[in-house]
């Protein structure tokens, strides 16, 4: 059997940027998840010293559908089995023990991901894709790199697809395009104000927009129609070499083009096969030079 998980996850990351009374549910919840699940709206803000509107108010503040929406998340999480967490490299590490953390690192954030991302939400932004006249994934450095991908991705199913990290030229495009545009996006922090400034500008020009953030509110965010969410990931030491957190951004980016090349199979396999012979017609004159 399956279950919804992912509830602890989003109260640990949204914890230190909640309000004090919102904080203090969190925490309760987070101490006693196997009480929490067993209350109802009003006993869990008598237990942790708040209120039921408190309770309700951290609901909306993680993006969930109500109180019955975390419970169900946290029972799903109290099945499951334990798992290493996050591990950081150490002065000198050894090669394995590198491989061993490093690879920990990459499944726990899949995870995570996975548990973080709302399928309603998706199946809003696989619409929008599948549908868009043009594409454009807009990301800032490490998240360049992800926009890069997901410009090949859909490239190659014949979208019309562009990607851009210079925010002067990615403005350019914006400015020239019209309401049947989608707009992605992307910031693990979700505080880059050149994409939040993108976003925001396509909003004005009635396009549709996409962010992909770690979890929890942002600038980014703020000016998204659909909001998707990675894991933040606990990596204190490293976590400017974007390393479990591209691993995030990956996994979303191909979730939705799996997503958008299914409901167009029969088209998605001819372009495939025509891009494949495209580039090995390519490859194979340059060999036979």
């Amino acid at each position: 059997m399956s279950y919804m998980t992912g509830g602890l996850t989003m109260l640990t990351e949204m914890l230190p940027t909640l309000p004090p009374s919102e904080k203090k549910i969190a925490s309760y919840i987070i101490s006693h998840p196997e009480e929490a699940i067993k209350l109802t709206v009003q006993e869990l803000g008598k237990r942790s010293e708040t209120s039921g509107a408190a309770v309700i108010r951290l609901c909306k503040s993680l993006d969930l559908n109500g109180f019955q929406d975390l419970k169900f998340r946290i029972a799903g999480d109290i099945q499951k089995t334990t798992n290493e967490g996050f591990r950081d490299i150490k002065p000198n590490e050894p090669l394995q023990a590198i491989i061993d953390k490093m690879t920990n690192n990459s499944i726990q954030t899949i995870r995570e991901t996975a548990e973080l991302l709302r399928t309603d939400e998706l199946e809003k932004a696989v619409h929008l894709l599948l549908h868009a006249k043009k594409i454009h994934f807009i990301g800032v450095g490490a998240s360049g790199i992800i926009a890069k991908d997901a410009e090949q991705k859909f490239l190659r199913i014949n979208k019309t697809v562009h990607a851009f990290s210079d925010i002067h030229m990615a403005a350019t495009l914006v400015a020239n395009g019209d309401e049947d545009d989608v707009v992605v996006g992307i910031s693990f922090s979700g505080e880059t104000k050149e994409v939040a400034k993108i976003l925001e500008l396509a909003k004005m020009k009635n396009m549709k927009t996409i962010s992909l953030t770690k979890y929890g509110s942002s600038k980014v965010a703020d000016h998204a129609d659909i909001r998707l969410y990675t894991s933040a990931t606990r990596e204190p030491t490293f976590r400017s070499g974007a390393t479990s957190s591209r691993i995030g951004q990956l996994q979303v980016i191909d979730i939705l083009f799996m997503r958008v090349a299914t409901l167009k199979y029969e088209e998605t396999v001819e372009y495939i096969d025509v891009t494949r012979d495209a580039i090995n017609f390519i490859t194979m004159n340059d060999k036979k030079k």
